[in-house]
């Protein structure tokens, strides 16, 4: 496959994060509803976090002796994994069993933790791709 799968996986976990994040902020006012479906779409970020991250393993196997990029793109998965984290901890700590439970202060404070991890390791890596032009073809 010419194009890394990387790009098109990530966009499912991202999505799926700051929507959980804000709708764990809403659930505040607006209740059950919305926290439940807040956590369903932290399992679903959850999950398909692991799957964006192995696929970016696969594509930094591929960055070639180019510094500045691999720098880059080092910071870019130490904060990916990072947010992974903050976000995998918001949604087990609001597991009783396998029952969803309302999120309290210290699940949201992660989801925002997860949030500003998420939104500085996207900046890094836009870096990889609009910078050092990681993946794109010719490269």
């Amino acid at each position: 496959m010419k194009h890394p799968l990387h790009p098109a996986i990530v966009h499912f976990p991202i999505a799926c994060w700051v929507l959980a994040t804000f709708g764990d902020v809403a659930s505040l006012w607006l209740g059950r509803p919305v926290w439940w479906w807040s956590g369903i779409t932290l399992w679903i970020g959850t999950i398909t976090g692991i799957c964006a991250m192995l696929t970016g393993v696969i594509e930094l196997l591929k960055i070639s002796n180019r510094q500045q990029a691999l720098k880059t793109a080092e910071r870019h998965m130490q904060l990916m994994l990072l947010t992974w984290f903050f976000y995998a901890a918001s949604l087990f700590a609001r597991m009783d069993q396998l029952t969803l439970q309302a999120p309290g202060a210290i699940e949201i404070s992660l989801n925002g933790l997860g949030l500003f991890t998420l939104l500085t390791g996207a900046w890094f890596g836009a870096q990889l791709v609009y910078r050092h032009r990681v993946g794109m073809f010719p490269p």
